[in-house]
């Protein structure tokens, strides 16, 4: 790598989002670009994520780009490995593959003023660029709580999205810490082969029935052969999604919905204690919604037990619970998530004084319309903040985005713009309408404490209207939002 080699665009993630980013300019006509991934493959999320179990909470026919459909599905909710399968195929058909520089992190971004570019230090070497498009995501980088004496464990530790399988779990002593997204999925895997499972639970989680099943040979071939039957499914599935989706502005439907997970619970779990434990104190859709049919059946098992509280300590080989009860365990994993709102990119991207995106944002995360940030010219971020939803697919957000992508960088390149940035006080009205309207929804008003909401309790993670109504404000790219400058 040459210092200083400059691009049109640079791209930083090779997931979904900067796969689909590198697609669209392509399809703009712009080869003028890279994508810096710091793994040895594309994927992302769906290549670090691996853990037994791991599969979709979308329907798979929305969990995919509209432009390249996947008639292939073999489960509704497909699996971790067939998406990532999904992920090389896209991005190989439209070209994008050649575009990636792997094993190349990204060290530090920093606007240069004088210049009207954007300087990247990267882990092999300096590049520049016109644009900068972040597409690391929030899913990125694995949250390790503080627990006092883990560093010290004896046995082995590791997070579940770098799942140590080398490491066989078979008749082990494991205490799962989390009970998250990650944990639903997991913990059914692994329960029947472990020889105790100890799940610490510091929240209870609503779960409702999972609507899984094999995609047989008959439905592919219609998928295949049939003009618009995957349009179709699609459609059927989007209308169902966000038919849900409006339980989460108007909460008292979703407790509805959540009889359904309170009769799972029922049928489930029959011992009225741990089913007691199991029953979550806040309106379903506060907190990521889960579906499982195997999670709460893995915890009646005689091997599994819930600990009703958080991990309070590590002691040699021994968790100790915050009830003060303690279990010696072989191996600790951590279903804890991510940080979503803390991402690391933060602290790696820089305006024109050197001023990094965490001093911006102090803690809360803003962005107008979640994918430009005043402060930092010809910078756009995708699944950024404000945009995320408890109902749809990551892939509507993104496609979403990235038409909106387009236009702003078609319109800097028919202005000659070699500056273009947001206009603050457009930012801050937009965010100010975003907090307004999440006061009244289920994220905001269902009685949790979630990811959703940042370091100053604010919620920086959720779009509080319909997915049609974030493709209509993302479908108009208004040059009024903008300073533009040409040198």
């Amino acid at each position: 790598m040459t210092p200083e080699q400059h691009f049109e665009v640079i791209v930083v993630g090779a997931g979904i989002s900067g796969i689909g980013a590198g697609i669209t300019l392509r399809r703009m006509g712009i080869t003028d670009f890279t994508i810096l991934e710091k793994g040895d493959s594309l994927g992302g999320t769906w290549r670090d994520n691996d853990y037994p179990g791991c599969a979709c909470d979308v329907p798979s026919g929305l969990y995919s780009f509209s432009f390249a459909p996947n008639p292939e599905w073999s489960r509704l909710f497909a699996g971790q490995d067939e998406i990532r399968r999904y992920i090389d195929r896209t991005a190989a058909e439209h070209g994008v593959d050649a575009h990636v520089r792997f094993g190349t992190e990204l060290v530090r971004a920093d606007w240069d003023e004088s210049a009207h570019r954007w300087v990247l230090q990267t882990s092999n070497g300096t590049l520049t660029a016109n644009s900068v498009v972040a597409a690391v995501g929030p899913w990125n980088e694995p949250l390790v709580p503080p627990i006092p004496g883990l560093d010290t464990f004896g046995g082995t530790v590791f997070h579940s999205s770098r799942w140590d399988h080398d490491y066989d779990l078979t008749g082990k002593r494991v205490a799962v810490v989390g009970t998250g997204a990650s944990a639903v999925q997991f913990v059914p895997a692994i329960a029947p082969r472990v020889g105790e499972l100890h799940l610490y639970q510091r929240t209870a989680q609503w779960v409702l029935p999972k609507p899984d099943h094999h995609v047989p040979k008959a439905e592919r071939w219609v998928m295949r052969r049939i003009p618009g039957a995957h349009r179709a499914l699609r459609a059927i599935e989007y209308s169902i999604m966000e038919a849900l989706g409006l339980g989460f502005r108007h909460p008292w439907i979703l407790r509805i919905v959540q009889q359904i997970g309170r009769a799972q619970l029922r049928v489930q779990v029959r011992d009225p204690e741990l089913r007691k434990a199991l029953t979550p104190d806040y309106t379903l859709g506060c907190k990521r919604l889960l579906l499982s049919n195997t999670y709460l059946p893995a915890l009646t098992r005689p091997n599994v037990e819930v600990h009703a509280n958080a991990v309070a300590a590590v002691r040699g080989n021994t968790v100790v619970g915050a009830d003060g009860a303690e279990r010696e365990v072989d191996a600790i994993v951590l279903g804890t998530g991510f940080h979503i709102l803390d991402m690391p990119i933060g602290g790696k991207i820089f305006d024109g004084a050197g001023r990094s995106l965490d001093e911006h944002w102090k803690g809360s995360p803003q962005a107008y319309l979640g994918t430009t940030i005043a402060g930092f010219p010809n910078a756009y971020v995708l699944l950024g903040p404000a945009l995320g939803t408890g109902h749809t697919s990551a892939f509507m957000i993104l496609e979403a985005q990235l038409g909106y992508l387009a236009k702003a960088i078609a319109a800097a390149r028919a202005g000659n713009w070699t500056r273009m940035e947001t206009r603050p006080e457009v930012q801050a009205a937009f965010n100010a309408e975003v907090q307004q309207a999440l006061a009244t929804t289920v994220y905001n008003a269902g009685g949790c404490q979630s990811y959703f909401l940042d370091a100053n309790g604010r919620n920086s993670f959720n779009w509080p209207w319909s997915t049609a109504r974030m493709k209509t404000r993302l479908g108009d790219f208004d040059e009024r939002a903008y300073e533009m400058e040409t040198r």
